[in-house]
């Protein structure tokens, strides 16, 4: 098996900034002890493709809700390669927990952005059933999956990235 890639923390300056964006009436010594409390991500056994990200916070969804997670992580990979995010599978299953985007890509060049690479997660309950989904801070809520991916023969693409979501497209 290829190691290829590192999961790190965003630096706490950083976590702060994005969390209060996110939850801004969150107190400021809480966000600190939320930050200390988060776990790399690791998968659960040696058998596991996906690496299981731990919720930071409690959180209740109930149908069609949905939520922003900044999860305080970053990943540095080897080019060529991109961490692909779902929900749990349990989740999806029992709840029809979905990423807002379908599937998270993270390329191997968001680490150098000007946020720190800080990977962030939005969900939404998607049920038909009105189940209201539960997750509890420190419990899996998100799993990534690293892919190796090619290029055509004939790209010639040299711009880098500098910034978050959608950036590339700009």
């Amino acid at each position: 098996m290829r190691r290829i890639a590192k999961f790190e923390k965003v630096t706490l300056e950083q976590f702060k900034k994005d969390w209060s964006d996110t939850f801004p009436d969150t107190d400021a010594e809480e966000v600190v002890t939320i930050y200390e409390a988060i776990e790399l991500p690791k998968r659960a056994t040696k058998g596991s493709a996906g690496y299981d990200f731990y919720s930071p916070l409690d959180f209740s969804l109930s149908p069609r809700a949905g939520i922003k997670i900044p999860t305080g992580i970053r990943v540095s990979m080897e080019e060529g390669w991109v961490l692909k995010c779902y929900p749990r599978s349990g989740l999806g299953f029992k709840f029809r927990l979905q990423m807002n985007n379908t599937v998270g890509i993270i390329d191997s060049d968001y680490y150098y952005s000007d946020n720190e690479g800080h990977i962030f997660a939005k969900v939404t309950n998607d049920s038909n059933e009105g189940k209201v989904a539960e997750v509890k801070a420190g419990s899996g809520f998100m799993q990534g999956i690293f892919v190796e991916y090619g290029i055509t023969v004939d790209d010639e693409c040299e711009e880098e990235r500098n910034g978050g979501f959608g950036s590339t497209s700009k």
